[in-house]
């Protein structure tokens, strides 16, 4: 019996299997390096929640001249907010670093940063951004929440600075709570992450990354 058709097919048969597995390992391998470009911002800036699951409640709240501002009226550009009080020393401590944050982010035209504050009079929030920020003009819109009803009630926030990352399309996409260096170029980063036409996919949880991409940030370095 000849044997050599059925070795050649085998031969041929091997052939494709390696070639599939090497075509689907480099694809793999070009699906990883996206995932490291997009993610690696939100791997190191490492978000105590970060999907895409969640729709930003919306609000009505005055700004410092009594003004009516809707969260959905900045629709189509990314929202970053945060939340603070005059008494609260770490809100002010990551002040300056917010204000040259929202400087840089807002040249792009498609990021707006609105800070929400709890207290209760314009003139006192007018000056102690005057005082934190060495009298610089205020580079964001502040929006005034004395009773916390949006802040405490809606968003459930309880401890402060936090700080929100909301999509063009209205998703929560991340929080921070706590301090964080936002005038540093990751920050910068992250900002645009959202703004990607297919931003990072990888989910966090109590700054946990989670789910199938989540072992990704494990090779990255974090802050």
């Amino acid at each position: 019996m000849d044997t050599k058709p059925q070795a050649i097919g085998a031969i041929q048969l091997a052939f494709v299997v390696v070639a599939a597995i090497a075509a689907y390992s480099f694809v793999a391998s070009g699906r990883d390096g996206e995932l490291r470009r997009t993610c690696s911002a939100v791997c190191a800036m490492t978000p105590d929640y970060a999907g895409r699951n969640r729709q930003a409640p919306d609000f009505e709240l005055p700004d410092l001249d009594g003004k009516p501002v809707k969260l959905s009226d900045f629709r189509g550009r990314e929202v970053i907010l945060n939340f603070w009080t005059k008494t609260c020393a770490p809100c002010l401590e990551e002040m300056p670093a917010l204000a040259k944050y929202a400087e840089l982010v807002q040249r792009r035209g498609d990021v707006v940063v609105l800070t929400i504050s709890t207290d209760e009079s314009a003139e006192d929030i007018r000056s102690t951004l005057q005082s934190v920020l060495g009298g610089d003009a205020v580079p964001f819109i502040t929006l005034m929440d004395p009773e916390a009803k949006i802040v405490s009630d809606v968003y459930g926030t309880k401890l402060f600075p936090e700080t929100w990352f909301v999509d063009p399309a209205g998703i929560i996409r991340a929080r921070f709570d706590g301090v964080r260096k936002w005038d540093s170029p990751l920050a910068l980063e992250f900002a645009e992450t959202w703004l990607e036409p297919a931003p990072c996919p990888i989910a966090f949880e109590n700054r946990q990354a989670r789910g199938p991409s989540g072992a990704l940030c494990d090779e990255m370095p974090t802050l």
